[in-house]
């Protein structure tokens, strides 16, 4: 059942450039996982950051320094048959190429790439444990996937992030992609990132990517309008106070949390059209929201999904959930819409 603030959102109907879809009714595989999640992940959750907040087992940042543990122990994830990867060493983060067999090599023909940031908080993940998630990505665009491990908390500050995931983008530039040609995404810490990093390469006047894809978007890191908000106590994974662990114990500077670290803070004026994807009990609907008012209020074409009793980037669960093959599907339908109306676009300029 839709709660009221996605009611009264589905019934608006005064022209706008925002879609707001509910696109299927919750596989019975995830209708289970669901409350298991609840009890499980979401009990443990708040376990960890209750922990956290009281200085067990260590106090302050140092928690961060075991959260960013995770990667390395999801090294023997791997990623769906077909895939081909390639690592690249920039000097201050890594990144990795992923794409498929029977997709062209993307440092022998630079054509297209998605540029794909991942979640974790800022504090936890990296190219081992998204690199199943991202070769689904790139076998459903048929593009390969350019995934950015960015340098996190505590060794780095999200001002530092934000330097990487923009140094990433001039990479590819510099690669020869053109950027019409580049779809810029991630999913939670990584979904806020991608639409920051846009807004970055705006403001710096670089030439600006085809789209922008966040997958449960964390992209306002004041939790007020979370603590707030009625998913707060409903989400199966995050409560507003594990989102709120990293910025309150992590971002703050001098006592204070900068609103421009946060995407939702910026005008959107001249950026791509975007895809968002969020669960209709996450407490991040709070997030996917803010971006498509602030898209809304720019003239920007987003189309923003809710998919019922979806998990925190149930996307990665796509092989047990019909749901997420579905929305990972959607995400490539939307990569190929956006690379295939600029080669359109191309063609009649040029002609």
């Amino acid at each position: 059942m839709l709660t009221e603030p996605q009611a009264r959102v589905q019934a608006r109907k005064t022209p706008s450039t925002v879609t707001i879809e509910y696109p299927r009714r919750a596989s019975w595989v995830l209708r289970i996982a669901h409350p298991l999640s609840y009890a499980l992940l979401r009990q443990g959750m708040n376990l960890i950051v209750g922990c956290a907040w009281r200085g067990i087992p260590v106090r302050g940042a140092r928690i961060f320094h075991i959260s960013n543990l995770l990667d390395p122990l999801a090294a023997p994830l791997v990623p769906i048959r077909g895939t081909r990867l390639r690592r690249i060493a920039f000097p201050r983060f890594r990144a990795e190429w992923v794409w498929q067999r029977d997709t062209f090599d993307p440092e022998t023909t630079p054509d297209a790439a998605i540029l794909y940031f991942h979640g974790g908080g800022l504090v936890a993940c990296g190219l081992n444990t998204h690199r199943r998630l991202v070769s689904r990505i790139a076998k459903a665009a048929g593009v390969p996937v350019f995934q950015v491990d960015y340098r996190q908390l505590p060794k780095a500050h999200v001002t530092d992030t934000l330097e990487d995931c923009v140094d990433a983008y001039e990479y590819l530039l510099a690669q020869g992609f053109p950027s019409d040609r580049v779809i810029v995404a991630g999913d939670s810490a990584g979904g806020g990132l991608a639409f920051r990093t846009t807004l970055a390469i705006r403001d710096r006047k670089l030439p600006t990517p085809a789209g922008v894809v966040g997958i449960a978007p964390w992209a306002n890191y004041d939790s007020a309008l979370r603590y707030a908000h009625p998913n707060d106590p409903l989400d199966p994974m995050l409560g507003a106070k594990a989102l709120d662990t990293p910025a309150q114990l992590g971002l703050l500077r001098d006592g204070v949390l900068d609103p421009d670290w946060s995407a939702v803070n910026h005008d959107f004026a001249g950026m791509p059209p975007a895809l968002i994807q969020v669960g209709s009990t996450e407490v991040l609907l709070a997030d996917a929201h803010q971006l498509a008012e602030r898209c809304e209020a720019a003239g920007v074409p987003c189309r923003m999904q809710v998919w019922d009793k979806a998990i925190h980037v149930f996307q990665a669960g796509a092989d047990l959930l019909p749901d997420a093959r579905q929305a990972i599907g959607v995400i490539g339908e939307f990569v190929r819409e956006r690379l295939d109306a600029n080669a359109i676009q191309s063609r009649s300029s040029a002609a």
